[in-house]
């Protein structure tokens, strides 16, 4: 059975952290006809209160939800990572003909993995792949990927049930103390890396799309979706920094990307799925290293242009 929404659109201890798979919540399976048809009209103010926490417009139309598990202390080689740094649950909806396609993580605790997933199964929701994302870490952290396709309502109110079995705190005030300044030369990063960021969480965080369209049973999923090469600072003092992420590969630049990576002394951490009907196929590479910042950026460039990433965007 198809559901009508209406769209608001704006513009712009051990740890487990989860991404979930959702199957069609209306009931009956999708088609590649669906993934066709005009997207469905979603009533985002509904989605955001069966979330219990606001949603952010991201570009593509996407509409995200931050979760971060601040109530976490994860060290790796004696840094402390922010939540925005590893440590950040999330679920992004996109619309599509019959309601949303919904991909995240959830960040969670050894003991809250079995009841975690026992929710969210009864609510739909198929887990896609189970891993680490660093090494070393204390306690130790794992990740369980996710995507969804359905009714968003019923999506957003299974996923909150499932968090809320967490210790994950609920959707904080806006902050209104004054920003404290950042650890690093932003400007410089940028030229180093070729494309530039934005800080959140004490965090510098750059997002590198692929060029080509890559599709999820038919459905066309945006870099803003976890499908773009995601490369995060946390400074860590005289001008070094902490830097973890993901590369976004396909098979024939697994080895090259690596190589470069190895090279410059950045550690590969990570190597697996997210998905299971992706096209093309994709693998997501994992890094760890705590360096000279600007010294780490050029490393990662490149290994960025060992892959089809967009070109670089700063001089």
């Amino acid at each position: 059975m198809t559901s009508t929404f209406v769209r608001r659109t704006v513009v712009n201890s051990t740890c487990i952290i989860v991404v979930v798979a959702l199957t069609n919540c209306a009931g009956g399976s999708r088609s590649s006809h669906a993934a066709l048809a005009p997207a469905a009209v979603v009533d985002w103010s509904a989605v955001d209160a069966a979330m219990g926490r606001a949603g952010v417009a991201q570009s593509d139309d996407v509409h995200r939800f931050n979760m971060p598990r601040s109530d976490l202390r994860v060290t790796v080689d004696g840094v402390v990572l922010r939540p925005s740094f590893a440590l950040g649950s999330w679920l992004a909806m996109k619309p599509v003909a019959d309601g949303v396609m919904a991909m995240g993580d959830l960040v969670l605790t050894g003991e809250e993995i079995e009841p975690v997933l026992s929710r969210l199964q009864a609510g739909g929701i198929e887990q896609t792949a189970i891993h680490h994302h660093v090494i070393r870490e204390s306690p130790r952290v794992l990740y369980v990927h996710m995507h969804g396709h359905g009714n968003p309502v019923v999506i957003a109110r299974a996923v909150h049930d499932a968090v809320a079995l967490t210790g994950t705190p609920p959707a904080a005030a806006p902050s209104t103390a004054p920003a404290t300044p950042f650890a690093l030369d932003t400007t410089a990063l940028g030229r180093a890396l070729g494309y530039s960021g934005r800080i959140n969480g004490g965090v510098y965080q750059v997002t590198v799309p692929r060029t080509e369209v890559i599709r999820d049973g038919g459905v066309v999923i945006p870099a803003v979706m976890g499908l773009g090469t995601a490369i995060n600072f946390q400074p860590t003092g005289d001008g070094k920094a902490a830097i973890t992420g993901d590369f976004v590969l396909t098979a024939a630049e697994v080895n090259p990307v690596i190589r470069a990576l190895r090279d410059g002394g950045i550690e590969v951490t990570s190597l697996h799925n997210h998905l299971l009907n992706d096209e093309p196929r994709l693998f997501f590479m994992h890094f760890w290293a705590n360096d000279d910042a600007i010294t780490l950026a050029q490393t990662l460039r490149g290994a960025l242009a060992k892959t089809a990433s967009v070109a670089p965007t700063v001089r």
